[in-house]
């Protein structure tokens, strides 16, 4: 049987944080799809793994030094930027991902990635504050403008004892992003990290060709301890779906995701976040956008305490939850006054008074449109596949919909929207 990756040649390049022993069992995990894989190490990354474990589980030689004299008597650096039909970067250090963002060609994997016309796929990993630095998310937000994906962080503890978003994305989440960015990648175009992104000739003349749309979905988990969290019934079918047709209509589609048990739309560059203030962080980093869709149930609460074990039950009263109230997303990114999307759309999920309650969401965000529906128990909207919205306009008016399927929900509200782009 034909396996997902069969002799797809993937150069992974490998930084020096901690995470780096994760890109060995990455190795293993895209061999076993059928991938050929050639290591190139940084040095950092050498003080956490050696070339020689690389290449034993590759089967291929690891490739260090930018000045090997037997590598570049025939300009190793160049045919390694050419000879794949992908690049991974896993770990993607900050040092790594300043040097890419920059055009820095100061060692062999910095000078092979500038001079690279493949797709290129990174999983950012580092501390939780050198991830939340201005300077790292203007970085990122570079390197997505230039085409390159991304796949994580997650959150999670850090080596330092830290919690929060910086954790390198699970080698098995790594491949599967790797799958879809070679199913979606055009041939090389020679524009550089553009060559990553996927079309097709419908969605390259459709009524969102060269817009930029940022979708956020599903729900948001805030922990408590390592073991729970807060959360919410939401499964991010309907923001998948409204991504999944902006996608088809061809614009150029980030999905910023909470925690789903849904497949991401192919196509798409997906963003998966746990956390309200994770979830902003990543907002913010993926604008500019023509067009942001706030289709997420995020969490209003997180707990005032994260604690660092689990909480016992030791027959005394319950263990205090004290919460405090998490970022608003949507009035954030509506209430700016640089950089604010053209249209900024909301969503409503109200389970009494739906109209009534729209109507002062959308007076007390300063978005453009809400999107309202009604997802009390007996409607089943929650983790279902249909839904009944009501759009609900600055001025008050409403246009009420019949119930649909989700994704046919989607592709009428990409159309709807499109149209309000370009009247």
């Amino acid at each position: 049987m034909t396996r997902p990756l069969q002799n797809r040649r993937i150069l992974l390049v490998i930084g020096g944080g901690i995470a780096a022993y994760k890109a060995l069992d990455l190795i293993r995990r895209l061999r076993e799809r059928g991938a050929q894989v050639r290591p190139l190490l940084t040095k950092g990354a050498q003080e956490f793994v050696t070339p020689l474990a690389a290449a034993a589980l590759a089967g291929e030689r690891a490739h260090t030094d930018l000045f090997d004299r037997a590598e570049e008597a025939d300009i190793g650096h160049i045919k390694l930027a050419r000879d794949a039909d992908a690049i991974v970067v896993a770990p993607a250090t900050a040092s790594l991902m300043a040097r890419m963002a920059t055009g820095d060609s100061s060692d062999l994997a910095a000078t092979v990635l500038l001079a690279t016309t493949l797709p290129i796929l990174i999983a950012p990993a580092m501390n939780v504050r050198m991830w939340q630095h201005p300077a790292t998310q203007r970085n990122l937000a570079t390197l997505r403008g230039d085409g390159v994906r991304v796949v994580g962080p997650n959150e999670g503890a850090m080596a330092e004892a830290e919690f929060g978003p910086g954790r390198l994305a699970e080698p098995a989440e790594i491949a599967d992003a790797v799958e879809t960015m070679l199913a979606e990648a055009r041939p090389a175009s020679g524009f550089g990290f553009l060559a990553g992104r996927g079309a097709t000739a419908e969605a390259a003349s459709g009524p969102l060709a060269g817009r930029r749309v940022l979708v956020t979905s599903g729900p948001t988990h805030e922990p408590i301890d390592p073991v729970r969290y807060l959360a919410n019934r939401s499964s991010g079918r309907q923001g998948h779906a409204i991504a999944a047709a902006a996608a088809a209509a061809g614009a150029t589609v980030i999905l910023v995701s909470g925690p789903v048990a849904i497949p991401h739309p192919p196509g798409v560059q997906v963003v998966p976040v746990e956390t309200a203030r994770a979830m902003l962080a990543a907002v913010e980093a993926a604008l500019p956008a023509d067009l942001a869709i706030f289709a997420a149930a995020v969490g209003d609460w997180r707990p005032a305490e994260t604690r660092a074990s689990k909480i016992k039950k030791d027959g005394s009263a319950p263990a205090p939850l004290a919460l405090v109230e998490n970022p608003d997303i949507l009035a954030t990114i509506a209430g700016r006054s640089a950089g604010r999307p053209r249209l900024v759309v909301g969503f409503a999920a109200e389970t009494d008074r739906v109209l009534e309650n729209a109507r002062a969401k959308i007076a007390r965000k300063g978005c453009d449109l809400i999107v309202a529906n009604d997802v009390s128990p007996a409607g089943g909207v929650m983790g279902g596949t249909a839904n009944t919205v009501h759009l609900v306009g600055r001025d008050g008016t409403v246009e009420t919909w019949p119930t649909l399927d989700k994704d046919e929900v989607g592709r009428r509200l990409i159309q709807r929207f499109a149209r309000l782009l370009d009247p």
